[in-house]
C-alpha cells in the first residue's frame, strides 16, 4: 500500500517514483500536502468520509447549473493547476502543484466544456474549461 487512506491514487500517478507514495513521504508528496492524509491523521477514516461528503454538498449548494457532483477522487495539483486570464491582462494559478486535491470534472450538458472542481480545507474552485484545459475561465474560488 502507497496511500494513507487506501484510494491508491498513488498506483495511477505518473510522477510516483518522484515523491514514493504517500505513506513513504508520510502524507507529504511532492513535498506538500494530501488533503486525504492530513484528514486521517487528524480524525481517522470516518472524518475523511464526512469531509468528502460535506465537500460535495457544498459544491452542490452552490446550484452552478449544469453541475452535479456525485464522487470526489483525489487529482495532483501539477495536473489539474491551470493558469486562468485575469481581466487585467495577467495570468494566475490560484492551485499548488506540491498539494493533492480533492476533485472532479463534470462535463457540462449541451457543450463542449467541462466543469473543474478542486477543494482543500481552506478553499473551493470551480472553474470551466474546454478541451485539455483550453480557454480556462474561474467560475467560483472562495475561501471555504
Amino acid at each position: 500500500m502507497l496511500s494513507i487512506c487506501g484510494a491508491e491514487c498513488c498506483d495511477e500517478c505518473n510522477r510516483r517514483d518522484d515523491c514514493g507514495g504517500c505513506v513513504k513521504s508520510d502524507g507529504h508528496p511532492f513535498g506538500g500536502t494530501c488533503i486525504a492524509a492530513e484528514c486521517i491523521k487528524r480524525g481517522g477514516f470516518e472524518a475523511f468520509k464526512k469531509m468528502k461528503e460535506t465537500l460535495m454538498e457544498e459544491i452542490n449548494a452552490l446550484e452552478i447549473q449544469g453541475l452535479q457532483v456525485n464522487d470526489l477522487d483525489l487529482l495532483n495539483g501539477f495536473y489539474i493547476n491551470l493558469e486562468y486570464p485575469l481581466t487585467n491582462g495577467q495570468s494566475v494559478k490560484l492551485l499548488e502543484d506540491n498539494r493533492v486535491y480533492w476533485g472532479n470534472q463534470i462535463e457540462i450538458p449541451g457543450s463542449n466544456r467541462c466543469y473543474g472542481i478542486a477543494a482543500d480545507d481552506k478553499y473551493l474552485l470551480v472553474c470551466e474549461y474546454g478541451c485539455n484545459g483550453s480557454e480556462p475561465q474561474i467560475v467560483v474560488y472562495k475561501r471555504r
